[in-house]
């Protein structure tokens, strides 16, 4: 029996009853090795992209950023969970607030959390949430 680390048990008690964390461990089990590589690839992507794009000097407001966004939202709707954009709006305000989340999205290139998650609010904002 593996022991849960110290993320998984912290993700089960904030999330544990929610719908979107339940359909995020059923697919999540099904998944191979090769399903794995693939979705951190494209995840990768995503962050790569748009890191350029603020390195560029792109607003998070700008349509580019905004797609990237979306695609973002996109790629949590087909790997892991339903991800509704208000859902989309509160993972980036965490992404930007947990110091974790941050530290992953700024290694990328600094500043890359907050910039984020200010695509993703222009991205709700432009849907209409």
């Amino acid at each position: 029996m593996t022991r849960a680390s110290p993320y998984a048990r912290e993700a089960r008690q904030r999330w544990g009853d929610t719908r979107a964390f339940q359909q995020s461990q059923q697919r999540a089990a099904a998944y191979s090795p090769a399903d794995w590589i693939r979705i951190r690839a494209e995840a990768a992507d995503i962050e790569r992209r748009l890191a350029a794009l603020m390195r560029r000097g792109d607003r998070a407001s700008a349509r580019a950023p905004v797609a990237l966004a979306e695609e973002h939202r996109q790629h949590l709707s087909r790997w892991f969970y339903d991800c509704s954009l208000a859902l989309h709006r509160q993972l980036g305000d965490m992404y930007a607030a947990d110091e974790r989340f941050a530290a992953h999205y700024d290694e990328v290139a600094l500043g890359l959390a907050g910039y984020l998650r200010d695509a993703i609010h222009a991205n709700a904002d432009r849907d209409g949430d």
